[in-house]
């Protein structure tokens, strides 16, 4: 049997003060941003630390505040604290069964038009009293926010993830060659070699352009790299005008670009290209929220 529930030594009030304080960089602005005196943030701060029994945080004057190792740990498990916190007040007074309040979702760039807004549209049906913030940006900076909690869930390619980051699937996709419609090569069997001496248009926006430069590389052949863009639609606006192909995973149903030139999708006869998944993930079951473990069940079932 568990043991009897004992009481921190610590309040809500005093890790919401530490958050702040972490968030804003200084006691001044974590005190503006709190509506509370200087003194009333540092007392807080000094508390906690002591029912803690471990210095969270360097203060000085000139520079602000600096996180210790412990106090970087501690931050992670005190927004997860004020999270659930908010979350049991939000469901009480909401009725029995009810689901709100805030959900954080970060999204790569190339799946935000193809993949979020059928989710954000079903989920707000399902659940109006939830409202969906989300974020787009590349794999390296989502699975940072991910780790850190300011984000809840992110939706990628299963591409260089770290293990330790718990998915499910969302969908599977063959990665193309888009060509221009009038490319000598749009309507042949393509071998990716062919297209190694015309230049190319980089999706330079982390884990694509280093699994397109993969792709590149296992096929034996060194792009001619002409343009760089982390914008997926600017990517193939470049392409439609006949100014480069380019690598793609994510493939939107109509073949025009933004100024209505005509595109088309290759998938190479050589070599065959394996599928890349696109997949929702997030960092430990126990720090979800209900919104978080309800948007997964939905997400699931689709």
């Amino acid at each position: 049997m568990d043991g009897p529930v004992r009481a921190p030594a610590f309040s809500l009030r005093q890790l919401l003060y530490f958050v702040t304080v972490a968030e804003t960089g200084t006691i001044r602005e974590a005190a503006a941003r709190l509506h509370v005196t200087e003194s009333a943030v540092s007392v807080a701060i000094t508390e906690l630390e002591r029912a803690m029994r471990v210095r969270l945080c360097v203060r000085r004057r000139a520079l602000g505040v600096t996180l210790t190792p412990s106090g970087l740990s501690t931050l992670r498990r005190a927004k997860v604290l004020l999270r659930q916190a908010g979350e049991l007040a939000a469901e009480a007074s909401g009725g029995p069964g009810a689901l709100v309040g805030p959900l954080a979702v970060g999204c790569y760039p190339s799946l935000g038009p193809t993949t979020m807004p059928g989710l954000l549209s079903g989920f707000a049906e399902r659940h109006p009293g939830v409202v969906v913030d989300f974020a787009e940006h590349t794999q390296d900076e989502l699975c940072r926010r991910l780790v850190g909690g300011e984000l809840d869930l992110v939706i990628t390619y299963d591409l260089e993830l770290p293990t330790e980051l718990r998915r499910i699937e969302l969908h599977s996709r063959r990665p193309y060659v888009l060509l221009a419609r009038d490319h000598p090569l749009a309507g042949t069997e393509l071998d990716l070699a062919a297209l190694e001496p015309e230049p190319m248009v980089l999706l330079d926006a982390p884990p694509s352009s280093y699994h397109a430069l993969r792709i590149c590389a296992d096929a034996g052949i060194r792009p001619m790299i002409r343009y760089r863009t982390a914008n997926f639609e600017t990517a193939r606006a470049l392409v439609g005008r006949g100014l480069g192909w380019t690598l793609l995973v994510s493939r939107p149903e109509l073949d025009f670009t933004y100024e209505g030139l005509a595109v088309v999708g290759v998938e190479p006869v050589h070599p065959v290209l394996e599928p890349v998944r696109a997949v929702l993930v997030w960092a430990d079951d126990a720090a979800l929220s209900a919104r978080a473990r309800e948007f997964i069940r939905f997400t699931g079932s689709r």
